[in-house]
C-alpha cells in the first residue's frame, strides 16, 4: 500500500526525533511509544480521507503529543511528570526540542542502569533497532534482550532518572558510555546486523549529529571529537561501498573518486583539533587509522606500517580479541602474510572469536593472498556459515568461487 509506505519513511526519517520529544514530555517510554503507534495508525486513514499534509512529520508529532496529553490526564496529578507544569496548549503546540535525542541519549546512558542496557536502550529509541536486531548483535536470546528492555524502562520510571543532559561536574564519568554507545548506532548504520538494507544511512547520520552536538557539549573531550573524527572519516566511504547492484565492494576494491572529500577534509579538521588537546584515547587512534586510509590515493599506496604501528598503540587502549584480529591483519600488510597468518591462528586457537565471521574471513584472505586457495575456500565456507547479512555471504560466495578458479589453474595446492 503506497500510504503505509510513506507513513513507514516519514517515521523513519521523524520517527526518533518525534519519540525523544514524546518521551521529555511523558516521562515515559512506554506512553511515548504507543502515542507515536496510535498517532501512526491515526494517519492511515486521516491522510487517506483527506490526504498528506504538507508536513508530516509535524502531523505525527501534534497527534501524537495529544495522545500523551490524554493519557497523562487520566492519572493523579501527583503522578504527573514535571513537563506538564506549562500549559497544556503549548506542549500540544510547541515542535519537539533540537537537543531532546541528546538528552535522551543522557538518560538510556545513565550511570543507574547496567552498562548492556544502556546500550540496548539506546539503539532500541534513538536507533529505531528492533529488539531482533539488537539481540543478534549482542549476540543473545531475543527473549534476553526484551526482558533488559522492559527492566530499563522499568528502572528510568521507578528511579525517577531525569530526562536531562547532567550537570557539567558529571559529564566526564559519563562521556565514554554516551560515545560507546553512539558508536554502535554508527556501526549498525554503515553494517547493518540483519536489516534488509545493508548501509542505514539514516543511523549513520543520526550518530554522526548526536556526536556533533556532543562535541558541542564537551569542547575539552579530546575523545568526544575523536569519535566525531572516526565517524566522518568511515562514512566518507559509503558511496564507494555497494555497487549500483547492492554487492559489498571491500575497501581495497573502492572507486576512491566516489569518497567524500567534504566529510574526510572535516574529519581531519576535527581529529587536528583532538590531537591539540593532548589526550589521547582510542577513538582518536582509530580516527588516525581511518585517516591513514583516506590519505592514501590508493589501496596500494596505503601507509600499512604506520597503520599496524596504530593498531599495536590501540590494543594498549582496548585490548579485545576484534583489534588484536584487524592488527594481525595490518601486520601481514606491513611485514609478511605469515606473520598475520600466524597470529590469526592464535586468536583462532583462544576461542574468543569462534562465532564472529569476518575471524575465518580475515584467514581466508591471508590464506588467499599465500595462493593457498583450497585452504582459503575451507576458511570462506566457514565465514560464509557465521554471516548473518545476505550481501556479506554474497561477497564472501563469490571470494570463495574466486578461489576455486585459481585453485584449479594452480596444480599442487593441498
Amino acid at each position: 500500500m503506497v500510504l503505509a509506505r510513506i507513513i513507514d519513511e516519514v517515521f523513519r526519517t521523524d520517527g526518533r526525533r518525534i519519540l525523544a520529544g514524546l518521551i521529555r514530555l511523558a516521562g515515559d517510554f512506554d506512553v511515548a511509544e504507543d502515542a507515536l503507534q496510535e498517532a501512526c495508525a491515526k494517519a492511515l486513514v486521516a491522510w487517506q480521507r483527506d490526504g498528506i499534509p504538507g508536513n508530516p512529520g509535524a502531523w505525527l508529532n501534534t497527534v501524537a503529543r495529544r495522545q500523551v496529553l490524554d493519557r497523562l490526564r487520566q492519572r493523579p496529578a501527583s503522578a504527573l511528570p514535571e513537563s506538564l507544569s506549562v500549559p497544556p496548549t503549548e506542549l500540544l503546540d510547541a515542535p519537539p526540542i533540537e537537543d531532546d535525542r541528546l538528552r535522551l541519549l543522557f538518560t538510556c546512558c545513565h550511570p543507574d542502569l547496567p552498562p548492556a542496557a544502556q546500550s540496548a536502550l539506546a539503539l532500541k529509541t534513538l536507533g529505531g533497532l528492533s529488539t531482533r536486531e539488537i539481540a543478534r548483535a549482542f549476540v543473545e536470546p531475543e527473549s534476553t534482550t526484551a526482558q533488559r528492555l522492559v527492566r530499563a524502562k522499568r528502572r528510568i520510571r521507578e528511579a525517577a532518572i531525569p530526562y536531562e543532559v547532567p550537570a557539567a561536574e558529571q559529564l566526564p564519568q559519563r562521556t565514554m558510555v554516551v560515545l560507546g554507545v553512539l558508536y554502535l548506532i554508527f556501526n549498525e548504520g554503515y553494517a547493518s546486523t540483519e536489516a534488509p538494507s545493508y548501509l542505514r544511512p539514516y543511523l549513520a547520520r543520526e550518530a554522526i549529529r548526536l556526536a556533533r552536538l556532543t562535541v558541542e557539549l564537551l569542547p575539552t573531550s579530546a575523545e568526544a571529537r575523536g569519535l566525531l573524527a572516526l565517524m566522518l572519516f568511515t562514512d566518507s566511504r559509503r558511496a564507494a561501498r555497494l555497487t549500483p547492484d547492492l554487492e559489498l565492494v571491500t575497501l581495497d576494491e573502492q572507486d576512491r573518486s566516489l569518497w567524500d572529500d567534504a566529510q574526510i577534509r572535516e574529519g581531519q579538521r576535527t581529529l587536528d583539533g583532538a590531537l591539540v588537546l593532548r589526550s589521547p584515547g582510542p577513538y582518536q587512534t582509530q580516527a588516525a587509522i581511518a585517516a591513514l586510509h583516506a590519505d592514501a590515493p590508493t589501496a596500494a599506496a596505503t601507509d600499512w606500517p604506520q597503520i599496524a604501528a596504530l593498531y599495536r598503540a590501540l590494543l594498549t587502549w582496548t585490548p579485545t580479541p576484534v583489534v588484536e584480529l584487524n592488527a594481525a591483519v595490518a601486520l601481514g600488510f606491513a611485514t609478511r602474510m605469515e606473520a598475520a597468518l600466524e597470529w590469526i591462528q592464535r586468536i583462532e586457537d583462544a576461542g574468543s572469536l569462534a562465532g564472529y565471521h569476518l575471524l575465518p574471513a580475515a584467514k581466508a584472505g591471508i590464506l588467499r593472498r599465500l595462493q593457498r586457495y583450497q585452504d582459503a575456500r575451507a576458511a570462506y565456507a566457514r565465514a560464509i556459515e557465521l554471516a548473518s547479512h545476505p550481501v556479506e555471504q554474497r561477497y564472501l560466495q563469490r571470494c570463495q568461487q574466486e578461489c576455486d578458479a585459481m585453485s584449479a589453474g594452480a596444480p599442487g595446492q593441498e
